[in-house]
């Protein structure tokens, strides 16, 4: 699996029809339909592989 950034991760999504409800401190959390995301944004590290794993499976995506 590639290694992307926080900021990638939304972008990518973003085109899943997820949707920016609101920043807490590093994390943004997206929301879709009754369904909610947290992702870490810590500058442009990159997101961990089981962190990455984790959220891909909570959005529906893999």
């Amino acid at each position: 699996m590639l290694l992307v950034t926080g900021k990638e991760l939304i972008k990518i999504l973003k085109k899943d029809g997820w949707e920016l409800d609101r920043i807490t401190g590093s994390h943004h959390i997206l929301k879709k339909k009754d369904k909610t995301l947290s992702v870490p944004v810590h500058s442009n590290r990159d997101i961990p592989t089981g962190t990455m794993n984790a959220i891909l499976k909570q959005a529906g995506l893999k």
